[in-house]
């Protein structure tokens, strides 16, 4: 099915089951233990054996020998697997630094041997007995130190200029002209990396936790040089991803080249403190911001140029992407500045960009607010645009940023906020609000779904779109079940198989919209066969509790198929609306906290997030995602941070235990609010994202919750409290 119009009235319209507040259907699954995560496929094959990863303990240089004797020879040892006897291997396109390090070393815990044993006690042992020498080489690790040098953007990336700014800027009434930074962070979410390899004859099945199983069949495919349809991926449940499993990583495949070597079946699950470094991070950034206005407070221009860093042949953190399309100002620059750093590689974490970006825009949206004499919430609605600034001829499919800030504002008590900073006082508390916008783009992409239509009236959906925590069982079996006319209860929903059509995977917020439309298509599909079944045309149709009726005539659904199952695939596809129509999500986020006037101390006492994201498929599921969302823009605010070692160059905090990372006592209260919103623009479900939109710009929030409450203006991230401390207010001080 082509999406190339915009959407018109349809079944998902009727919001019978779409839009509800339906429970997981696989919360039951999950809560009970009976979700098999990716380490726990325990009787799918027999006789696994055990893989544990020896990382480099150097960040750059060479391999000059492995000493594998020793740990060959303990007890329960099956093989060793490295780079010298695993045999050719290819390097897919998603991945900076090779998954098998050897003789080269690209960073710091890259993966150099995978030890496998009877157990994986026996294979950690064992690992402790491989001796590597190394050739170290002088790396770069400093982005602070490097940025000097990097003055030009990437080749693939040029700078984006609207209007000349240099001129505007220097003609501005009031100015501002400020640097920002944001630290690496890491994903670590719950569930580890983790694989189980099993093969048959040259074909290879690997059970793994992965949020983009087609791209992970494509990559290991290359890698291993077989044919794609030689890979089968396994991932119906997953712990958490945040970006770190959109790729093939290290797990799945020394998991499939243990299985090889042994010709039996190897799991391979990455130690916490080896995620960090050997996966994938957030890079840390250095952002100056530069804006203008007139004397009314009309942004006239504004500059915004991000530097980070990593590995050769990877990519920026895009932090300058919402700058271009937040707010008005005929005068704009925004740039990517990227360092050659010996880093781990840098990827996407949760809202690659606009996470980061967003940290510093909404700080110096604040700060020049203040400089004008407006408050911050006016400010921003002043510098509203309703078209792509740097394309004015493109508009919005739908933004209601305006309605999120007015309607936050009045649910938080924003009338009551004193603007002059440190004077709000609770006991031993300074309290404070802030307010930061928020935008994350709605991107769209095909995806492909199968339906089953049984005898008994039970409807089977299947699609390789996963589950990482966001409830896609849930929208997935709402959106069959509306289409048909039939219960939530009668929909089976299966997921995470690569043997099912391709859909768009989870990632960047589109995938609840995505994989919802390409079931959408299969079910038209679907009616189009009952109807042929039923001697009907398909058009004017109508499927409801369980009914087919066409006109005064109406057939139990279930006499369509009762000489058999009914099958239908489609996909989506789309079209070009969105070269016609800038199409994005947007919230308002306040936030208020207390500073302890003695320690420093943050605490946030109350979030709210009003959010424009289209249709809300699920609202239950839909809150949980904000919710979740929020508190990881506390941590961002607040404790996140990978230290680096810049002699060694390595995250030195990789593990749980000195990785910090928001807990239930952190956050005493948080609210979510939808706006009621369909976009047709976007896709038939009228729908967007949100998972995403609910981190973005949080931490800005706090940050100017914080500067509200005390007078001390934190530009570099985390806030912590030697950040604080040396600058607390007197008044504070004599209390």
């Amino acid at each position: 099915m082509k999406f190339d119009k915009p959407a018109s009235a349809n079944p998902i319209d009727r919001l019978n089951v779409v839009g509800q507040p339906r429970d997981r259907i696989d919360g039951p699954l999950k809560t009970t233990g009976t979700a098999h995560y990716a380490y726990e496929w325990h009787d799918e094959v027999d006789n696994v054996a055990y893989g544990y990863v020896v990382g480099s303990a150097i960040a750059k240089g060479r391999v000059n020998a492995i000493d594998t004797d020793a740990a060959r020879r303990a007890p329960g040892v099956l093989t060793v697997v490295t780079a010298q006897n695993a045999g050719p291997l290819g390097k897919g396109e998603m991945n900076t630094a090779t998954l098998l390090g050897g003789p080269e070393i690209e960073h710091y815990h890259q993966a150099l041997a995978l030890v496998v044993a009877e157990t994986f006690e026996q294979a950690r042992a064992a690992a402790s007995l491989v001796e590597v020498t190394y050739q170290p080489q002088e790396g770069s690790f400093d982005l602070a130190e490097a940025r000097p040098e990097v003055n030009t953007p990437p080749e693939d990336t040029p700078d984006s200029i609207t209007g000349d700014f240099s001129t505007a800027f220097a003609a501005a009434d009031v100015k501002l002209d400020a640097t920002y930074t944001t630290p690496d962070q890491s994903h670590f979410a719950m569930e580890p990396h983790a694989s189980m390899a099993a093969w048959d004859g040259d074909k290879v099945t690997v059970w793994t936790s992965n949020q983009m199983i087609a791209w992970c069949r494509k990559e290991l495919a290359a890698t291993l040089k077989i044919e794609p349809e030689k890979v089968r991926i396994y991932s119906p449940y997953i712990g958490g991803g945040f970006g770190s499993k959109l790729f093939l990583r290290s797990d799945a495949l020394l998991a499939a080249l243990g299985a090889r070597a042994l010709q039996r079946p190897v799991k391979v699950m990455l130690q916490r403190p080896l995620i960090a470094n050997n996966t994938t991070h957030r890079p840390a950034t250095i952002q100056q911001i530069r804006i203008g206005t007139d004397k009314a407070g009309h942004i006239s221009a504004i500059s915004h140029l991000s530097w980070s860093g990593n590995l050769p042949g990877g990519t920026p953190e895009n932090a300058v992407q919402q700058t271009n399309l937040l707010y008005a100002g005929n005068h704009r620059q925004t740039g990517l500045r990227l360092a050659e750093l010996d880093l781990p590689e840098g990827n996407a974490m949760r809202a690659p960009g606009e996470a980061a970006g967003l940290l510093a825009l909404e700080i110096a949206i604040d700060e020049i607010a203040e400089k004008v004499g407006i408050d911050p919430v006016q400010f921003r609605i002043l510098n509203d645009t309703q078209v792509d600034p740097t394309q004015p001829e493109r508009f919005f499919s739908h933004r209601q940023l305006n309605t999120c800030l007015r309607e936050g504002a009045k649910r938080f008590g924003w009338q009551d906020r004193i603007a002059r900073p440190a004077q709000v006082r609770d006991g031993r508390w300074l309290v404070g609000m802030g307010v930061a916008a928020a935008i994350r783009n709605n991107m769209v992409d095909k995806s492909g779904a199968r339906v089953h239509l049984d005898p008994d009236g039970t409807l089977t959906v299947e699609t390789d779109m996963t589950d990482i925590g966001t409830g896609s069982y849930t929208i997935i079996g709402q959106t069959a079940a509306e289409m048909l006319g039939i219960p939530l209860e009668k929909v089976v929903v299966k997921l995470g198989d690569s043997d099912f059509p391709v859909s768009a995977g989870s990632g960047g917020q589109w995938g609840a919209n995505t994989s919802t439309a390409g079931v959408y298509a299969a079910c038209v599909k679907l009616r189009e066969q009952v109807a042929q079944r039923l001697g009907l045309e398909s058009d004017g149709l109508d499927f409801c509790d369980g009914e087919v009726l066409a006109g005064p005539q109406r057939f139990a659904l279930t006499e369509a198929v009762k000489d058999g199952r009914i099958t239908a695939e489609d996909t989506m596809e789309y079209g070009n609306l969105d070269k016609t129509f800038q199409q994005s999500t947007f919230a308002g986020h306040f936030v208020e906290v207390g500073v302890d006037i003695f320690t420093a101390e943050v605490r946030i006492r109350r979030m709210l997030a009003v959010c424009a994201a289209g249709r809300i498929l699920n609202p239950k599921t839909a809150r949980s995602q904000v919710i979740g969302a929020m508190t990881m823009g506390a941590g961002a605010a607040l404790m996140e941070e990978l230290v680096v070692d810049p002699r060694r160059g390595y995250f030195v905090n990789h593990d749980l235990a000195s990785y910090e990372v928001p807990v239930h006592a952190d956050i005493t209260e948080q609210e979510v609010i939808f706006l009621d919103e369909t976009d047709p623009i976007s896709s038939p479900m009228k729908a967007k994202g949100v998972g995403e939109l609910g981190l973005c710009g949080v931490g800005a929030a706090i940050a100017n919750a914080i500067y509200n409450a005390t007078g001390i203006r934190v530009r570099e991230y985390p806030i912590t409290l030697d950040k604080l401390l040396a600058e607390m207010p007197e008044p504070a001080l004599k209390g």
